[in-house]
C-alpha cells in the first residue's frame, strides 16, 4: 500500500470525488486549497481531500473508493493515514457528511464522534436533490476526532 499527497492536476480524480461529492461546483470550493491524498495497493484504491480551516482545525472534504473496492478497509486506512500526518499540527478533525446511518457510523468506528449539524445543508447548496442509501440528504452532520 502506498499513500501519495498529490500537488498538481487533481482534478484529473474528479470522477472519483465526484462519488463521494456529486456536484463539481460544490468540489470547486475546496479542491484547490485542500491537500490531496491518493491511496495506491495495486492500482488506484481510494483518494481524500483535507483543507485547514483554522489554527489546529483540518476538514476531510471528500473521501471516496472506487466502487470495486469500497467496504474493504481501504477507506479507514487513508483516515488512519491522515491522523498520523496531520497529528503534530491538528487539535480537531471535522468531517461533514449526510445523515445517512451507514456513513456516521463509519466515521464514529474511524474514531469520530458527532459534533454537530448544518440544517438544510444540502438542500440549500445542490441544484437537486442529493439521496445516499435512499435517504434524501437535507441536514449536513459533522463529526469530530480530538488529539
Amino acid at each position: 500500500m502506498e499513500i501519495k499527497k498529490v500537488t498538481s492536476d487533481k482534478k484529473k480524480f474528479l470522477d472519483l470525488l465526484l462519488l463521494a461529492d456529486e456536484q463539481e461546483n460544490m468540489i470547486d470550493r475546496y479542491l484547490e486549497r485542500g491537500e490531496m491524498f491518493t491511496l495506491y495497493e495495486d492500482g488506484l484504491k481510494a483518494v481524500c481531500v483535507v483543507t485547514a480551516e483554522g489554527k489546529g482545525i483540518y476538514e476531510i472534504k471528500n473521501i471516496a473508493t472506487v466502487p470495486a473496492f469500497q467496504r474493504k478497509g481501504y477507506g479507514k486506512k487513508l483516515i488512519d493515514f491522515l491522523f498520523g500526518y496531520y497529528y503534530d499540527k491538528c487539535s480537531v478533525m471535522l468531517v461533514g457528511t449526510g445523515d445517512v446511518f451507514s456513513t456516521v457510523s463509519f466515521y464514529e468506528y474511524c474514531g469520530f464522534s458527532i459534533s454537530h449539524r448544518i440544517k438544510n445543508f444540502f438542500t440549500d447548496n445542490y441544484d437537486h436533490p442529493m439521496y445516499e442509501d435512499g435517504v434524501q440528504l437535507v441536514d449536513m452532520v459533522y463529526l469530530k476526532k480530538t488529539f
